[in-house]
């Protein structure tokens, strides 16, 4: 649409929309000037173990050794690893919804069955330890666990991992994957923790998986890391050699800076995000037939559409579920929106509020004037 010239505001990407700090992309320069553009080590150079184990023992009170932690293409390579590591032909993955969309295809490419945990906003899209315990059988291998999380917002805090991780702590044979890649990007008074920060007794059954990708706009830089029992690791190292060996070197360099350099950048970026997720939040709550919970952290609003669905748009297109009303928005607003089909909970859509706040206004504006014509 746009090549054909159309004004379309796209509110679908999963990435900040700020420059890589000045210092992290100063140290990718400099890395490449002294030669470091060779294979490294196949789980990561020692120096960025070594800033990883800094983090982790910095914000979460995890120690982890070097044998203990390994660095990947991105934070989805790193749970791809773990997954094709562990899990045997039929081995069962448990899955809280709306989830992020990748989570069930790479459970079933590892030969695993994903166990689709369906959340609700009454729940504050959180999977409760009842349903929880209703969906452990012998053959769970996983939970995962997203906090903040990617496509709702909504965060897990201390007292609900404590409950989660007291059903956990009763089956010996589940672990936990703790996805926590929008750690930093967290709003008002939640405190991020970490399964096995909250519940030390998981620490030996969690991995715990983080990145520079979101924190620290360095999407495309592609440096996702982990840490957790050194004979995953261990595993996991070997299915990276066999497939990409290293992760980029300049991008590990970068990294390093990113991990050791200054934090305090991150308190303003929080501060952008928080107003413009009220200016969204607020704005979709006054489109007709649109229910948008307040999230705690991310970049996302994912507001129900129910009280849109059996109607027709202003263009003539039945809105029979979030696919056609995303499609509809899209032809007859130019606004450019996920359906919530792709995240396993309908109808709803997502919205990435990684954007300027003129276009989310923008966007708002035509989202409303859409949802208002719909009859």
């Amino acid at each position: 649409m746009r090549a054909a010239g159309h004004d379309v505001i796209a509110l679908s990407a999963g990435e900040p929309d700020f420059d890589t700090p000045a210092h992290v992309r100063e140290a990718a320069c400099a890395a490449i000037e002294a030669g470091h553009t060779r294979y490294t080590a196949v789980d990561g150079i020692a120096e960025l173990k070594e800033a990883v184990a800094a983090k982790f023992l910095r914000d979460n009170a995890l120690h982890y050794g070097p044998g203990q932690i390994i660095a990947g293409s991105g934070g989805k390579q790193v749970l791809f690893n773990a997954l094709m590591a562990t899990l045997n032909p039929g081995d069962e993955v448990i899955i809280p919804a709306p989830y992020w969309v990748s989570y069930p295809d790479m459970v079933q490419l590892a030969g695993g069955r994903p166990v689709v945990v369906r959340t609700t906003a009454e729940s504050g899209f959180r999977i409760t330890p009842e349903q929880l315990d209703r969906a452990i059988t012998p053959r769970s291998k996983w939970l995962i666990l997203n906090s903040p999380a990617n496509p709702t917002g909504a965060g897990y805090g201390r007292v609900h991992l404590e409950a989660l991780a007291e059903v956990v702590l009763r089956y010996p044979h589940l672990w936990v994957l703790s996805d926590d890649i929008y750690e930093h990007l967290v709003f008002d008074d939640f405190v991020f923790s970490t399964p096995a920060q909250a519940a030390p007794a998981l620490y030996r059954r969690t991995l715990t998986v983080n990145g520079v990708s979101k924190a620290y706009a360095m999407t495309g830089w592609r440096i996702g890391y982990a840490g957790g029992p050194e004979e995953l690791i261990g595993a996991m190292r070997k299915i990276q050699s066999q497939s990409t060996s290293n992760p980029c070197s300049v991008a590990q360099w970068a990294a390093v800076a990113a991990l050791n350099g200054p934090q305090e950048f991150l308190e303003g970026w929080r501060a952008d995000f928080r107003r413009r997720r009220d200016l969204v939040v607020a704005a979709l709550n006054e489109a007709e037939g649109v229910r948008c919970p307040l999230p705690q952290g991310a970049f996302y609003v994912y507001p129900s559409i129910a009280g849109c669905i059996g109607r027709t748009s202003a263009g003539g297109r039945r809105i029979d579920d979030d696919e056609a009303f995303a499609t509809a928005l899209l032809e007859e607003t130019g606004v450019a929106v996920v359906p919530g089909a792709a995240f396993g909970v309908s109808p709803a859509f997502r919205v990435s509020y990684a954007a300027a706040e003129a276009q989310l206004r923008e966007a708002c504006s035509r989202i409303q004037e859409f949802c208002a014509g719909l009859r």
